[in-house]
């Protein structure tokens, strides 16, 4: 009977390990697929950059090729030109369509509007600040973003974008479930409060996937053309509204138009709470900062165990950090 009972004990304990080993099984697994689902998602990243980069760098350089020929055709001389130098690089998600609008052009065009709930347009806006492509947009462009886009519906089974074909429509989902594929291949499933087919109208390139809808979905889509006013109106607004400030700024006064418009390009507006430091002695700078509005307080601190020295207050028009351009 002893003997029985051991067998018995050994067999549990057999059972047992076996359990064990059963359940790693099943957690390497699922280990497995969550990393083969990381893997698939960052794939699908480096494509849709792949796409991007290269027809971006393309476009760009033709522009470029194209603007240094019209300026030897202009100064048939071949004098040094002024004003020369890479070309400008904007902060935000702007099409890269050579433009040739001005501000007061811009300003006769009237955009359309849509009325919406707000919980579509809080959607909307939730949606374009998640997108990696399009979440750099300024507040400002983003809430004309959602008053000009428009409704569109699609039935089950239906081809909203087509993979190569010319794409002028990008696509904000509101209700709803759609496939993406690439050559066949399923990428991913979208649902509500994603945008989708914003490479077309950021950088006028062929659609790099297919979207078909799963069952009945409700859209919200603005054509390229309106983005492009938008954002040439919105960045236009902004470079008049710095080169007045810079014009006000004693020291600029006396630099000549086209520094304080390069100037103008490269400046962001950056806001601080009251209280809040912007710069701390001792740290690393890199930034150079102009007051546009409100005033800083100026400190310097000799010893870590005495109170910092007051120096001086700064209002609008001063700047400090000058010596972050020097290295």
């Amino acid at each position: 009977m002893g003997t029985l009972r051991d067998l018995q004990y050994a067999l549990q304990e057999k059972i047992e390990e076996l359990r064990q080993r059963d359940a790693l099984i099943d957690e390497l697994e699922l280990e497995l697929d969550q990393k083969d689902e990381l893997i698939q998602k960052l794939q699908n990243e480096l494509d849709k950059y792949r796409s991007v980069i290269r027809p971006a760098t393309q476009q760009a350089q033709q522009a470029q090729q194209a603007q240094q020929a019209a300026q030897q055709a202009a100064q048939p001389g071949g004098g040094a030109g002024s004003g020369g130098g890479e070309p400008r690089t904007k902060r935000q998600a702007i099409s890269a369509e050579p433009t040739a609008f001005d501000l007061q052009d811009l300003s006769h065009v009237t955009l359309p509007f849509y009325p919406k709930s707000p919980q579509s347009k809080d959607l909307i806006k939730e949606a374009i600040l998640d997108n990696d492509f399009m979440k750099n947009l300024e507040l400002s462009q983003i809430q004309e973003i959602v008053d000009c886009m428009y409704p569109v519906e699609y039935g089950k089974d239906s081809c909203i974008i087509k993979e190569g074909d010319v794409g002028s429509l990008v696509y904000v989902m509101e209700d709803g479930k759609v496939e993406v594929t690439k050559e066949g291949v399923k990428l991913c499933t979208m649902g509500p409060g994603k945008v989708f087919g914003e490479l077309a109208i950021l950088y006028n390139c062929t659609r790099t996937a297919t979207v078909k809808t799963l069952v009945n979905v409700k859209l919200w889509a603005i054509d390229r053309q309106c983005f492009q006013t938008i954002m040439m109106r919105t960045g236009l607004i902004k470079h008049t509204e710095y080169m007045e400030f810079l014009k006000s700024v004693p020291t600029f006064q006396s630099l000549p138009e086209e520094i304080l418009s390069k100037l103008a390009d490269v400046l962001e507006e950056t806001h601080y709470e009251n209280g809040e430091y912007i710069i701390r002695q001792g740290a690393r700078g890199d930034t150079f900062f102009i007051i546009s509005k409100g005033t800083v307080n100026v400190t310097r601190e000799d010893s870590p165990s005495e109170d910092p020295i007051f120096l001086r207050t700064l209002g609008k028009g001063d700047w400090f950090g000058e010596k972050a351009l020097q290295g």
